[in-house]
């Protein structure tokens, strides 16, 4: 790894910690803005909420793809099309005057946002010298959680100053300014050829699409006393049970080596997060719908 100057690498963290806080953001600003869409798309609370399960569940599916698709494109293609991709799904998003509009927008951003995080931990990570990796992880953790605690109140402002529209315009010129800083300071990469495991891709799918359609739609429809959510949740255990066995089975070319989480330190840090989210989006979700 080349050593890099200082002020390059300050470059280099701003440009990668602007686009990793537009993405987190995304998560949590639109929740105070759900009741002022609801008049304007002529929509119900339930399906209201599809605007954001919509982008968690695109990010979700396609976070797993950003080391194909680094090494296939290069770090800074695949940063540089992620944000600008984000950034027209952002924009579409606002001019949105139907429900499934928006939600096929945030699906979009979901799938273009999905890679921002983990490519910027990644660059920041080859970027800096081994002895100060654990300060520049700290500054990007930093970014990590600011965004959702920031997003409800900056959401809030936007939407009484402005409109809610403007809780995704706001990503335009962050998004403008974080690929000027992409394009002049992060290096790029070799691209390497490496296959796709769309099989992988589509039980995990099958997965996690069908567990948030039956967390979204259970309640409404009296749980499994609905044959559709029964069969949304069989759907769901056969895409994880699936994805965990050909994971394990055909370990060379799964879309990640599951065998990571033999790693004590890993698994119980994804099982922290995992209750640390529950409580979190759980809580700013449900606040402004009440």
């Amino acid at each position: 790894m080349m050593t890099r100057a200082g002020s390059e690498r300050a470059l280099i963290t701003v440009a990668v910690m602007s686009a990793t806080v537009m993405q987190v953001l995304d998560t949590t600003i639109v929740n105070v803005a759900l009741p002022h869409m609801e008049g304007q798309l002529s929509a119900s609370p339930d399906q209201i909420t599809w605007v954001l399960t919509s982008y968690l569940v695109a990010s979700g599916i396609f976070m797993p793809l950003t080391g194909y698709f680094t090494d296939r494109l290069g770090q800074k293609r695949y940063l540089l099309l992620s944000v600008l991709g984000f950034v027209i799904a952002s924009a579409l998003s606002g001019l949105s005057t139907s429900l499934t509009e928006i939600v096929v927008f945030r699906l979009l951003q979901g799938v273009f946002g999905a890679s921002l995080v983990p490519l910027s931990q990644s660059i920041l990570v080859n970027t800096y010298p081994p002895e100060e990796r654990g300060k520049a992880m700290a500054i990007w953790g930093i970014g990590v959680m600011i965004g959702p605690i920031l997003g409800p109140t900056l959401g809030g402002y936007l939407t009484q100053v402005l409109s809610w529209r403007w809780t995704f315009y706001i990503n335009v010129p962050v998004g403008i300014f974080s690929m000027l800083a992409i394009w002049h300071a992060v290096p790029d990469t070799k691209r390497r050829p490496r296959t796709m495991d769309w099989f992988g891709l589509a039980l995990l799918s099958f997965g996690i699409g069908g567990l948030q359609f039956v967390l979204d739609r259970g309640n409404q429809d009296d749980w499994f006393d609905s044959h559709t959510i029964q069969i949304a949740a069989l759907l769901s255990v056969i895409g994880f049970l699936g994805f965990v066995w050909h994971g394990l089975v055909h370990r060379e070319r799964s879309l990640f080596d599951l065998r990571i989480f033999r790693d004590r330190n890993f698994s119980t840090s994804s099982l922290l997060l995992a209750v640390f989210g529950l409580g979190l989006y759980g809580t700013l979700v449900l606040q402004p719908m009440m």
